[in-house]
């Protein structure tokens, strides 16, 4: 069978077409910043602004002193993995340095976005575990959830505590990640 050039310049024509609105629609899915945030602010993602909507920014001191009334609404926070364990039915449990956003970015060069990454400040607000099902991009791979990894967290708070240190459980709804070196702290900057 023979493909003429009329056909071969329609499938090329075709092909880039498709290329483009995949281009296109992962960009509008990213909100112009990419999964990774290069932007001067901290850009949510379409589907990360209606998982955090209900959620309150976690309190270390209530999580423990208020443990049965903090469990009732949703909490959201920044970690830094510290480690990543198996966790129960195929999840990942992840133990996570808290940490809090700031308020700006920090930018290689001025008014270009693209040098731009999302930015925790280098503050240890406690040790928060994590319980999340994993995305296949973000379970294995050179981009794979692991230690100095940072995710933001929306779940609830679980009545179960780690075994091992006693810190609170999360039970993750949603999560973003950034693998290291796609995410800073002040203390990075310097270095």
């Amino acid at each position: 069978m023979t493909i003429s050039t009329a056909t071969r310049v329609d499938f090329q024509g075709a092909m880039k077409k498709a290329l483009v609105g995949a281009v296109a629609a992962f960009a509008l899915e990213c909100g112009g910043a990419g999964p990774y945030g290069h932007a001067s602010h901290y850009v949510e993602l379409d589907q990360e602004g209606s998982a955090v909507a209900t959620a309150r920014a976690y309190d270390p001191a209530m999580a423990h002193h208020r443990a049965e009334e903090s469990r009732k609404t949703p909490v959201v926070l920044f970690g830094v993995v510290e480690n990543r364990f198996a966790g129960p039915g195929g999840q990942a449990l992840l133990k996570l340095s808290v940490r809090k956003l700031e308020p700006r970015n920090w930018c290689e060069r001025a008014g270009e976005e693209d040098s731009c990454r999302v930015t925790v400040g280098d503050r240890d607000f406690g040790v928060v575990w994590a319980l999340a099902s994993l995305r296949a991009e973000d379970d294995m791979g050179s981009r794979a959830i692991g230690p100095r990894s940072l995710v933001r967290v929306a779940g609830t708070l679980g009545q179960d505590v780690s075994p091992a240190d006693g810190a609170p459980v999360v039970h993750a709804a949603w999560y973003r990640h950034w693998p290291p070196l796609h995410y800073t702290t002040p203390a990075g900057v310097r270095h």
